[in-house]
């Protein structure tokens, strides 16, 4: 009878078998035929005709394990580069994977660390990925999937009657050559960190036991990058995060929505691109930045965690609910010697037309971010800044587009789409 272990180990020796006869299977299936062989020419992709010079065999890595292909060979005296049909019909042009290799390292590379994405692939499914090859692998398909979001815009469901869209930015980690040169807040004022932007939208038709909206689940989508939103008025286009902005909200159709409502902190990018893009959205600072500077000036002007800065900045908060905004601000401006109540007062004030809270909520409307705070730790904090990481701007941004189309449930349909183009 067989005990735990004996089982474990019959069990994993059986997979093994099964792997290998299915891995042989199919190589023996690809390597039955030389369809890939179309003549003594072939149309090289620099427009020349690349000469037919054999057949040369290629070893990659697959989920059955690592297969030998048989492949027709063309030579282009155009370009001097060889051409290999088959591999770019099977989807192994400039790859040692399979797509389904690549599939799998490319969705455990989202989600855990390239050390950790290989061992899960070994223990889990038996394919053995070296750490450095699942990187690669992961920031190709990622740098695939950016290209594939800027250049492929297809409207998905019916917009919904009210849409949100939230801006936020958050730092990432980065290597010293891709901080030369810029301002930071480090002692020395250089900096350690480039700011990802990330762009929300979702819908909010449900509503709680209070009747205020609660998001609609499934119907939050991310897109991010490390990129500017700085734009200047002679600028021909817009920047290159309102234009990411602009491809999301066409692919959800917020533009559509019979009510647009933008959210974010007291940031003057995000208002500036929100002007540019949807003059007519509802703006709202989320409820939770705009409490936090109250409490702030009431710690500065009362002393930290006193009973009196607690009693004065809860008074001061809910009077901001209650859209008496202007007795907020005459409660700061007793204290004119205190910085940070003038900060805080100029901050009110400039942002008086997005804090209408109560008027807000009258109308069934969200009047928190935080879905997007939630979203920028959820798309770059917990992948993207674990201890001891540091990224270069392009492997930051190949693995925030491949978390993006992961989290906005687009993963299938970039698939499919892939087979379809190959």
């Amino acid at each position: 009878m067989l005990d735990a272990l004996d089982f474990e180990a019959v069990e994993t020796r059986l997979r093994q078998v099964a792997l290998e006869v299915a891995g042989q299977a199919l190589q023996c299936q690809l390597n039955a035929n030389h369809t890939d062989h179309d003549g003594p020419l072939h149309r090289c992709r620099c427009g020349h005709q690349a000469r037919y010079a054999g057949r040369r065999d290629k070893t990659f890595t697959t989920v059955l394990g690592t297969l030998t292909l048989e492949r027709a060979y063309y030579h282009c005296t155009g370009c001097g580069h060889g051409v290999f049909p088959r591999d770019r019909a099977l989807g192994l042009a400039d790859t040692s994977l399979s797509p389904g290799a690549t599939r799998m390292a490319g969705f455990a590379a989202a989600e855990v660390s390239f050390a950790t994405a290989s061992e899960l692939l070994s223990v889990l499914s038996a394919v053995r990925i070296d750490t450095k090859q699942v990187e690669r692998s992961a920031e190709a398909l990622g740098a695939e999937i950016a290209e594939d979001e800027r250049a492929r815009i297809e409207p998905e469901d019916a917009p919904a009657s009210t849409m949100y869209l939230g801006l936020d930015g958050t730092g990432v980690p980065v290597r010293r050559t891709e901080c030369e040169g810029r301002a930071g807040k480090q002692p020395d004022g250089t900096s350690k960190t480039r700011e990802v932007k990330l762009a929300t939208v979702w819908t909010a038709e449900q509503r709680d036991a209070q009747g205020r909206p609660v998001r609609d689940p499934g119907s939050t989508s991310y897109s991010a990058a490390v990129e500017s939103a700085a734009s200047r008025d002679t600028d021909r286009h817009p920047s290159a995060f309102a234009q990411r902005v602009e491809r999301e909200a066409r692919r959800r159709g917020f533009e559509h929505a019979q009510r647009q409502v933008i959210l974010g902190d007291g940031a003057h990018w995000i208002w500036g691109i929100a002007e540019e893009l949807f003059p007519h959205a509802v703006q709202i600072v989320d409820l939770f930045h705009a409490k936090e500077r109250v409490w702030e000036a009431a710690h500065a002007i009362y002393g930290t965690g006193t009973d009196l800065a607690i009693e004065w900045a809860r008074q001061q908060c809910e009077t901001l609910e209650a859209d008496r905004l202007d007795d907020v601000i005459d409660a700061l401006g007793v204290h004119r010697d205190c910085e940070p109540a003038v900060q805080c007062m100029g901050y009110l004030s400039h942002n008086r037309h997005r804090m209408r809270y109560a008027t807000f909520r009258s109308q069934g409307l969200c009047v928190s971010s935080g879905l997007v705070e939630s979203g920028c730790k959820r798309v770059v904090c917990t992948r993207l800044k674990r201890g001891g990481m540091h990224w270069t701007v392009a492997g930051a941004n190949a693995i925030i587009a491949l978390r993006c189309n992961l989290l906005s449930g687009r993963f299938e349909h970039f698939w499919e789409h892939r087979a379809l183009a190959a």
